[in-house]
Order: structure tokens, then sequence, then C-alpha cells
């Protein structure tokens, strides 16, 4: 990443009693959206990599988004991106991931239709295809089977809305994948709080970093969508995420490794009970039972960009 990466996109440094603070770009990314307040909004800022973990939450929480992603120079690949949520940073996340890079696009900040970035979960690789951004997500991995019936007190779902088994899947970020039987019971879920917790600790020491359940029904919102899904938050987050990209590539290798979906290619969509559509390209990367990756494809709408000042430590 060239020089000018860092030193033109934050400047200004000025003493406000006794901390520093710098002026960084942003762009607020709608993601999975070619349209404005479709998807899911992620604010990426320029140069901020470097800010401690909590002025990066406290500015999430300001945004009221769900995510924000910080960005700057890399020893192992074209940027560095961190990756936050309202309360923790997360390795890595889908829907900033193509905000960040279609932020860095419109800035020409890289040439050519590829771009490496250092994650906390690798180095992550994107491929552009005309306006539409291509993250290749790393090969799954299957962990613990949750129980069935404390996932759906979670969800306030009665346990026969659950098909199968829900189980911990990540490409990149660990979710406990949960299919449901209709449209009408995915739209009828409500976060339990209380239940999330007792499901938390079911996982014991890897419940640590394991999202909210990811729930997914087979059949789209729309007649171009194979899928439909949801993921409700607990606070200090918004009440529900409008699309989550990481989410899609584990939820897809989990209906592929469990052949509940025969597609090798899948349109997904989220965010329609918002009135924030979204939707992606889902494309596996080898066998079913021996996946290399997961392709998670989408677009993105940059609703506004400027200038936050931002201190160096709170």
């Amino acid at each position: 990443m060239p020089a000018f990466f860092v030193q033109d996109l934050v400047n200004n440094r000025t003493k406000i009693g006794c901390s520093m603070v710098s002026k960084y770009e942003f762009d607020w990314v709608d993601a999975f959206s070619d349209r404005a307040f479709g998807g899911n909004g992620c604010a990426v800022v320029h140069g901020g990599a470097g800010l401690p973990a909590d002025v990066c939450m406290a500015y999430v929480r300001e945004t009221s988004l769900v995510e924000c992603t910080f960005t700057g120079p890399s020893d192992i690949a074209d940027v560095k991106v961190r990756y936050f949520l309202a309360n923790r940073e997360i390795p890595f996340a889908g829907h900033p991931t193509i905000a960040t890079v279609e932020a860095l696009r419109s800035r020409g900040l890289f040439k050519g239709t590829q771009v490496t970035l250092e994650t906390g979960a690798g180095v992550v690789e994107v491929h552009l295809h005309g306006d539409e951004i291509e993250i290749i997500q790393i090969a799954p991995t299957f962990g613990r089977f949750a129980d069935p019936e404390l996932v759906a007190k979670t969800v306030s779902l009665p346990k026969a809305a659950i098909l199968g088994r829900p189980q911990i899947v990540s490409t990149g970020l660990p979710f406990c994948i949960t299919v449901i039987d209709s449209r009408e019971h995915l739209e009828a879920a409500r976060l339990n709080v209380e239940g999330l917790a007792i499901l938390g600790q079911s996982f014991g020491a890897d419940g640590i970093d394991v999202m909210e359940p990811f729930l997914v029904t087979l059949e789209g919102a729309t007649t171009a969508g194979d899928t439909f899904s949801r993921l409700l938050m607990a606070p200090p987050s918004p009440a529900e995420d409008p699309f989550t990209g990481s989410a899609t590539g584990a939820m897809a290798a989990y209906l592929w490794h469990h052949g509940l979906l025969k597609k090798d290619q899948f349109v997904a969509e989220q965010g329609h009970g918002m009135g924030r559509p979204g939707q992606a390209r889902v494309t596996r990367v080898g066998a079913p039972e021996e996946m290399t990756g997961v392709k998670v494809a989408g677009k993105g709408y940059i609703l506004m960009r400027g200038t936050v000042e931002l201190p160096d430590t709170l």
C-alpha cells in the first residue's frame, strides 16, 4: 500500500486537554446493496487501525451501526483492517469487508481487480467483478452441535421450528447456524437475552467468541433468493443485523456440508423485514465434503463521506 495511504487520510493532530485528537477521512457504505438505505451500513475510518480499542468501540456506538472498520498499512497484505462491534473487536466480518473495499476503490487506494486484507482471521483475498465485490472466505471449520431446545428458547420459537441440529460453523467468525422450518417462524423469532447466555454457557470455552444464532430458512425473501436469514443481536448492538456476510459464508458451508443445498452457487437474502433488503451471491470452493473456501459477493453503495475527529485515548 502506498505511503500516502496514511499520510493523506490522517492529518491535523491537535491537543485537547490531555488527549491528542486527529482527523480521519471516513466513508459510510451500505454493503450488499446497490442503493441508499439498503443492505447493512458500515463506517470505514481510513488510517484508524492504530487507534485503541476503546476509542474504536465508542465510535461504533456513536454511529449506532452494528460494525465499523479501521484501516491502515500492512506488512503482509495490501491493507490492514480491524473490525469492531459496539463492545468488542472481532477478527473478521463480511459486510464491513464489502464496505471497506468499496471505500478503498472509490478513493483510488488500490489498482486492479484484486486486493488483499490483513484481518484477525488471516489474509483475506477480495476480487472485483465490475461493481460486484467478492470475498473469498477461508475454509469452513465445523464445531460443536447445539441443543435445539436451548437454541429455540434463545430465539423464542418452539423446538419443532428448528430443523436438524444447530452447529457452530466458522469461515472467519463462528456462528451457531440454525435452520428454521418456515418463513413464518423465521419472522416470528425474537431474541431472549437470558436464553442466549445459557446457550453460550452450554458451549463452554468454545462459546466465548460465538455470535448469536444465525437463522436461515430454505426459501428466499423474494423470487430471486434461495435462502432468507436473520441475525438477532444482544445489546449494546442494534437489535438486528440487516445483512451478515461472515454468517452467510458459514451458513452456506453448513447447508452444503449437511446436504441441504444442492446448488454450488446460490443467492442469499437478508434484511427485507427491516426495510433494508440485501443480497449476496454465494459460491462453494471445492467439493461439499472438502470445501477450501466460500465466496460471498455483493455490491456497495457509498451513502456519505467526510472527516471525523477522534482522540488517541478516552
